[in-house]
């Protein structure tokens, strides 16, 4: 054998030629399992949701049969940024147990750097960001056992072979300074794609191996996708193996371009003869150059392709790789390419794909009905961290932190929310869904506290149902805050929304809004969302801690008949009117605040109500005039009798008034303004 050395960018690295005689094992240590996706692909490490999985996630993973799991990572966010890379703390401690939990299970765990963006070509100048990040998990992990595993970089494109190539040479050799032990996983440019691995060096680092990536036929696996150019997202139904009988009609707004041209060629691309030959590829790579290769991404997007057809697709594969003794991790648990049914909870005892598990062959355990039970007792939602069944979820282009320390409002942790724009939202997905219709008509609430630092923030709460099909919308049921119920001082206010008050707001789905029409559902509610709805000023920063669905405080006054009723009302079509719906020690007050036919301010207060007013009840009620426009206890000093009305109650937000007196007669349409601080309507 014959070494050649070369000078690449300033690093000694030894290079053989090409026709060099194999070294080392051809096959991994590992033989197969899964990338455990969407959990270390965060902006940054106070991005995290840590709690999102656990060391039982990882038993179960093992107990399908899998010895490997693939840890996508967005390595580069997890730093303090240029010039030096310095990798956060608080992610070497995530990283750390999650770690501890592959060690302890007897699973090999591979650590990928997965900072990649499928819209935008690899810059050469990562080069500066590897050399800076890859030593520093090298010295972290080296004293960690032999069943860890170093990813330089998922997917380079866009990038010429030469320059990735002496790139991630040089990435190795730095790691390679810091820890000889550990094997180092390598890959070719071109999307690690099997057509450049030829295109690779010869390395003389027998402790390599050597990644591919599997997505063929395209059409296939990725129809549906949204991310490519063009996007796939209205190709739906291609078989797999090719059978012309069921080839769906080439969408028109594809016509033309590479996925027309793809789906000329289908009937010799889209077989299990094509897809063997291109499994070859890599093959005879591994065969040339004696070494071991993993096949780090396989699968088949579920939302527009038949169940059978992607169950074929995968034994098909799964087969020949194992003929071939080629190691491989599907893409991906829990996801859209996932193991689990298309539209479920991903919930490992309900939910599992049975016969996709058994085309991969894995071990499949017994799968149960999953009998959904309505919530009953109140429940956490956030404190420190999210609950059970709860993932922490954004739509923003601020920054979110999971684990902010500032000024939490209890316990060591709140959600920061920074820099949100109009209309973006952080929030809690409920998995599976809940049924809080019970809660909802015992009169629970949202409860939560909120700070905010800028006036002229506008925050709104709201639920979403689940979205059940095409006749149905994500409904939303919910409030925006007033500039009192929320002032952005700065200071944490605590609030407490009864569920059954919330009212419905409508759905956006697909670029339409839909007006309520009273469909929403409190029997399947999909998440909880806090919404920006406004612009809110430069440098804006949000709070939210200690969020649950409870009874309201022991100290709230209770209108605990079947349908007690509070807060403020008005007339949309008689501005100036309203009434204040309030608790005094001789029990339910209305109020009454207006003006009579000739301009002149009114000021009314009615008897006191022992019980409460219930829905389509028409409620007589003597009023007193109060003339020095100060509310007070029925009857007190100063009030005069004025005459009578007749109240209505048709829901928690809206009423109807007739009014008898001394100034004349008039009717009023209510409907309900906001809820008294701590008084509340409720059906307990």
């Amino acid at each position: 054998m014959k070494a050649t050395a070369l000078l690449l960018t300033g690093m000694l690295t030894g290079i053989l030629t090409t026709g060099a005689t194999p070294l080392f094992a051809t096959e991994a240590p590992f033989s197969r399992g899964v990338n455990l996706t969407n959990w270390f692909q965060a902006g940054s490490a106070a991005e995290i949701d840590f709690h999102r999985y656990d060391r039982d996630d990882f038993e179960q993973i093992r107990n399908l049969g899998a010895d490997v799991i693939r840890l996508p990572i967005n390595l580069h966010h997890m730093t303090d940024g240029a010039p030096d890379y310095v990798l956060d703390p608080l992610f070497l401690g995530y990283l750390d147990q999650a770690v501890d939990w592959a060690e302890a299970l007897g699973l090999h765990l591979v650590l990928d750097n997965h900072t990649f963006d499928p819209s935008t070509n690899t810059d050469p100048a990562v080069r500066e960001v590897l050399l800076a990040v890859w030593p520093q998990m090298a010295r972290h992990f080296r004293n960690r056992g032999d069943t860890l595993y170093y990813e330089v970089l998922n997917e380079p494109h866009g990038i010429d072979d030469a320059t990735w190539n002496g790139i991630q040479q040089d990435v190795v050799a730095a790691i390679r300074e810091v820890d000889d032990r550990h094997t180092i996983i390598i890959g070719p440019a071109g999307w690690n794609s099997y057509h450049n691995l030829e295109a690779m060096p010869v390395y003389d680092d027998d402790n390599l191996i050597v990644t591919f990536h599997f997505y063929d036929p395209f059409l296939f696996t990725h129809q549906g996708a949204t991310w490519v150019e063009p996007s796939m997202a209205s190709l739906a139904g291609m078989p797999f193996p090719y059978r012309a009988e069921d080839m769906p009609p080439l969408p028109a707004e594809l016509e033309g371009t590479w996925v027309g041209d793809a789906y000329d060629r289908y009937a010799q691309e889209g077989t299990l003869a094509e897809v063997r030959r291109l499994l070859e590829i890599a093959e005879a790579f591994r065969a040339s150059r004696g070494v071991p290769l993993f096949l780090g991404e396989l699968g088949v997007y579920m939302n527009n392709s038949d169940n059978a057809d992607r169950v074929a697709w995968y034994a098909a594969v799964r087969e020949i790789l194992d003929e071939m003794d080629i190691a491989w991790t599907a893409w991906d648990y829990h996801g859209g390419f996932g193991l689990f049914e298309p539209g479920s909870d991903g919930r490992y005892e309900h939910d599992l794909n049975v016969p996709l598990l058994e085309a991969l062959g894995f071990v499949v355990p017994p799968q149960t009905a999953a009998e959904a039970q309505p919530d009953t007792v109140g429940m956490g939602v956030y404190d420190d961290r999210a609950a059970e069944g709860v993932r922490l979820a954004g739509q923003t282009g601020g920054r979110l932190d999971f684990v902010s320390r500032d000024r939490p409002a209890q316990g060591g942790y709140a959600i920061e929310w920074s820099g949100p724009s109009q209309y973006e939202v952080a929030g809690f997905d409920f998995s599976p869904d809940r049924d809080l219709a019970f809660l909802a008509g015992a009169g629970y609430a949202l409860a939560l506290q909120l700070r905010c630092d800028r006036p002229g923030t506008h925050i709104g709460l709201r639920f979403l149902d689940s979205d059940t099909g095409p006749d149905d919308h994500p409904w939303r049921s919910g409030v925006a805050l007033a500039a009192d119920e929320l002032p952005c001082d700065d200071a944490w206010h605590e609030l407490h929304l009864p569920l059954a008050a919330l009212p419905e707001q409508g759905a956006w789905e697909d670029g339409d809004w839909f007006e309520p029409v009273g469909d929403f559902d409190w029997s399947a509610i999909d998440r909880l969302e806090v919404v920006a709805e406004n612009a809110p000023p430069a440098q804006a920063k949000v709070w939210i801690d200690h969020v649950r669905i409870t009874r309201l405080p022991a100290d709230a006054t209770w209108l605990d008949h079947e349908a007690g009723m509070n807060g403020l009302f008005f007339d949309p079509a008689a501005p100036g009117h309203g009434f204040d719906f309030n608790v005094v020690e001789e029990g339910l007050v209305v109020y009454y605040y207006g003006h009579t036919a000739d301009g002149e301010r009114l000021w009314l207060v009615s008897e006191a109500l022992p019980g409460n007013l219930n829905f389509g009840e028409a409620l007589d009620l003597t009023f007193y005039e109060v003339p020095t426009g100060v509310f007070g206890a029925p009857g007190g000093d100063g009030a005069v009798p004025w005459g009578n009305i007749v109240l209505t109650l048709h829901s928690c937000g809206a009423a109807h008034a007739e009014f008898d007196g001394i100034d004349g007669q008039a009717s009023m349409d209510l409907v309900r303004l906001a809820g008294v601080p701590r008084v509340f309507c409720n059906r307990d």
